[in-house]
């Protein structure tokens, strides 16, 4: 019965997985998010309510769940990085809220703190559990194609961009300085999952990413350690 930790999930793509995981009787699911979780997913996990952005929620997260080997992470919590009150204008422009010259530095910093600390410190805590899995254990981290420097054809997107980018960066570097567990990077698409106040172009809904990207976590392992691939299991460029 594997054990599987969930973020971000009481919305979104979190909220998603959580659904399907939830579904096999087999599994032992523990869902994390900063807000309480909505039923009836929750009725089948353990749920703990901890902001990642504070290092002391995720010790005390890291201390109730001491000497409980995990098998499966999948982060998913994160933040678009808009700048707010642009978006709160412009609604339905989502790029208006993170140009060049709207962008500031509070924006920025709460990006990077959510999007790149907050899963650097979570990860780093619960490393004791993924290592105590008798399975190989591994961490599938949403990340974004806009985190890829190669890729970026088009600029802006200062925040979103640089927080994935890091993200990126300290993944790869679990990948290399924790072998034992495989650490693997997925652009899930652009999902429609409340991140921005409008439904993007070519959005596509949460279920349809979610079963696509089931599949493709259970294949990957070992040989896929520090590596980035989109929602088809296509590689994307650094």
């Amino acid at each position: 019965m594997p054990t599987i930790l969930i973020t971000g999930a009481a919305s979104g793509l979190g909220l998603g997985f959580l659904s399907a995981y939830s579904s096999d009787p087999s599994n032992n699911i523990i869902a994390v998010d900063k807000t309480a979780i909505p039923s009836p997913a929750s009725e089948k996990a353990i749920c703990f309510e901890v902001d990642v952005t504070s290092e002391a929620a995720i010790q005390s997260l890291a201390k109730k769940l001491q000497g409980r080997p995990l098998d499966l992470v999948v982060h998913s919590a994160g933040i678009r990085g808009l700048v707010p009150a642009v978006e709160a204008s412009h609604p339905s422009d989502v790029a208006s809220a993170e140009t060049l010259e709207v962008m500031d530095e509070a924006t920025m910093l709460r990006t990077f703190q959510i999007n790149t600390l907050g899963t650097f410190i979570l990860v780093r805590a619960l490393l004791p559990n993924l290592r105590a899995s008798v399975t190989q254990a591994r961490v599938i981290v949403m990340s974004s194609r806009m985190g890829s420097v190669s890729y970026n054809k088009t600029g802006a997107g200062y925040a979103y961009r640089a927080s994935k980018a890091a993200l990126n960066a300290i993944v790869k570097s679990f990948s290399i300085d924790v072998p034992s567990v495989a650490f693997v990077l997925c652009h899930p698409g652009r999902v429609a999952t409340g991140l921005v106040k409008c439904r993007e172009e070519g959005a596509i809904d949460v279920q349809e990413a979610v079963e696509g990207l089931l599949p493709l976590f259970e294949g990957w392992g070992k040989e896929d350690s520090g590596r980035f691939y989109d929602r088809f299991g296509a590689p994307i460029g650094w």
